[in-house]
């Protein structure tokens, strides 16, 4: 038996060799040119100024979180480290072009919430501050949602307990609302009467209470009408008022009249001093005198029964009310 002859292999094209090679090339800076996006898009080529957040404890921080401020990524997360006193170092990137919102009085939080995981947040109150310079350390203020819920729960059961120990059926509040029911009761049954709510507040002494107010209005009124009455009798046209009033007129009249009669007494004393010697002129103008101060002295006898008589602080004059 003869054995069948090897088929000829044919001779590869020489432009598959080419588009191959091409091909991996190709594949090649496609792979090439994806990092690089990628790096580029995480900042790898931008220029970066450290910051160190100094915090008690790493939880829910990984690398490549974001750092932000007023909820817009400023910076992230490159590591975390250990220093030698237990605390622990976060290490954040932070692009040159956004290192202007931190500054030197700016305060970073860490928060881990209930929803949602661990943030750390930067707050600048003051912008015209000093810049935060690159390597700067800081001390983060750490919040923790769930650390509450053991305080909240405990507070929330404190809360139940005094609630079930107010509503109980022996409870002060219990016996209070009774109470408030028996009284409005009472003001129901009450307020049919004349006097109403005040036969609930006073009892039998509201009768006593509503005599007393009746009298009481009723002596108001006769004192007042006295006090009118009063009124007339001493400030009306006729009143003790008046006639003081006339009385004092008279009275300053006669005094002047009697004032006039001292000055010619005066003038008459100057001329008997001067006529001294002449006893007949003398004895004339005396009898002259003697007759003016007779006179003088009449008319001021008079105005002190006048005075007397018509002035009411010297006698103490009975006022007689109806």
């Amino acid at each position: 038996m003869t054995e069948p002859l090897p088929l000829p292999v044919a001779a590869a094209p020489e432009h598959l060799e080419r588009r191959a090679a091409l091909l991996l090339v190709l594949l090649a800076v496609l792979v090439t040119a994806s990092i690089g996006f990628v790096l580029y898009a995480r900042g790898a080529f931008e220029a970066t100024q450290r910051v160190v957040l100094v915090a008690d404890d790493s939880e829910g921080v990984v690398v490549g979180m974001d750092l932000t401020f007023s909820g817009f990524p400023i910076g992230r997360v490159r590591r975390t480290e250990l220093a030698a006193d237990g605390s622990v170092r976060i290490v954040v990137d932070v692009p040159v072009k956004d290192a202007h919102w931190l500054r030197t009085s700016s305060v970073f939080t860490l928060t881990r919430n209930l929803v949602g995981g661990t943030a750390i947040k930067a707050y600048s109150g003051v912008p015209a501050d000093p810049p935060l310079p690159a390597g700067a350390e800081r001390r983060v203020l750490s919040g923790d949602a769930a650390a509450e819920i053991p305080r909240i729960m405990a507070d929330v059961r404190a809360l139940l307990a005094n609630l079930t120990a107010l509503t109980a059926p022996d409870a002060a509040l219990a016996g209070t609302l009774d109470n408030v029911q028996r009284l409005t009761g009472r003001i129901d049954d009450k307020l049919g009467g004349k006097r109403g709510a005040l036969d609930l507040l006073l009892g039998d002494e509201a009768p006593r209470l509503v005599q007393t107010l009746a009298r009481t209005s009723q002596l108001l009124a006769d004192v007042g009408g006295l006090v009118r009455r009063a009124d007339q009798q001493l400030l009306g046209e006729q009143g003790l008022l008046a006639d003081t009033q006339a009385a004092v007129k008279q009275a300053g009249a006669l005094l002047g009249q009697a004032r006039d009669s001292l000055q010619k007494v005066d003038a008459v004393l100057k001329e008997a001093e001067a006529v001294a010697r002449n006893a007949r002129v003398a004895s004339t103008d005396l009898g002259a005198l003697r007759a003016d101060v007779e006179a003088s002295l009449r008319k001021v006898d008079m105005l002190v029964n006048d005075v007397n008589r018509l002035w009411p602080l010297k006698r103490d004059p009975e006022i007689k009310l109806p």
